[in-house]
């Protein structure tokens, strides 16, 4: 026997009611939404040759640059930098990821194809935790497994790379000697380091998921991100290497929504120390462009 609440509701009105309590149900029962897939594009270059050309490269950022040998620094970043490498899309990859720290104002960090990266002292300072600091090697990390860099040169030049690479194996020249020679270089321009927007927006999500599975907070690089596009002109440089779209934060917390519910909170313990050991780092002048 219906109670006399219910038989006082006029039919339609609880066929809506009914219609409204399926579709909380349906809701409450549909399973989340799936990390983004990611997966490398196009690409005329090996990962053999991504590999190489990332320690050609290097050399010549060595070169050109102060690395920072302060044993403090040079622990904190490889331990962390270890840490995201161990993740599941990192190791699938492949590519030996290695960590150095650059005595440069400059709040920027980028990684080179195959692995090589490189960090400023800029950005150490610059971090408010650890887990911003994951957000960025992050990012740059997923640019290297993704390919980014030899994507980016494929497109450019896609009649005479083919050559170059093929001429590569016979001649006693560098990769990065070769790929010079046809206008891809190291430079402020190069298309090794300029990635699209599209591109960026990749390097987020995953970076998300590295930091996911290293035990560090994705938000947390939503968070430095807004903070970075807030900031004074010591972020500028950042910025113009990493096109910050209106959304961009926005679209980091969404992806984070969607990975597997797990404790954040990891911390190597030694951030302060590291805190302490990048203020004490002497910052070379930037040289003056002609």
């Amino acid at each position: 026997m219906l109670s006399p609440v219910l038989c006082k509701i006029p039919s339609r009105a609880y066929r809506s009611l009914h219609a409204i309590a399926i579709a909380l149900l349906l809701v409450i029962a549909a399973p989340a939404q799936s990390p983004t897939e990611l997966k490398p594009g196009f690409n005329l270059f090996t990962k053999q040759q991504d590999i190489q050309l990332g320690k050609e490269a290097a050399a010549e950022v060595r070169k050109k640059s102060t690395i920072v040998n302060d044993p403090v620094l040079t622990a904190y970043v490889n331990e962390v930098g270890k840490r995201l490498a161990a993740s599941r899309e990192a190791k699938e990859s492949g590519f030996p990821f290695t960590f150095e720290v650059v005595a440069d104002p400059a709040i920027n960090a980028f990684a080179l194809p195959g692995g090589p990266m490189f960090i400023n002292t800029g950005l150490l300072k610059a971090v408010d935790n650890e887990a911003q600091l994951a957000g960025v090697m992050g990012h740059e990390m997923s640019h290297v497994i993704l390919r980014h860099g030899t994507n980016q040169a494929s497109k450019a030049n896609l009649i005479q790379i083919p050559l170059a690479l093929a001429g590569q194996l016979t001649d006693s020249d560098t990769l990065m000697g070769e790929l010079t020679q046809l206008g891809i270089g190291l430079g402020a321009d190069s298309v090794l380091l300029k990635f699209s927007r599209t591109d960026e927006s990749q390097a987020d999500l995953m970076g998300s998921h590295l930091m996911a599975e290293g035990g560090y907070d994705p938000v947390q690089m939503a968070r430095f991100f807004k903070k970075l596009n807030s900031t004074s002109a010591g972020a500028l440089e950042f910025l113009a290497d990493h096109p910050n779209p209106e959304n961009r934060s926005r679209a980091i917390r969404e992806e984070a929504a969607r990975l597997p519910h797990q404790g954040y909170g990891y911390q190597t313990g030694e951030f302060q120390k590291m805190k302490q050991a990048a203020t004490a780092i002497h910052e070379p002048p930037k040289p003056k462009q002609d």
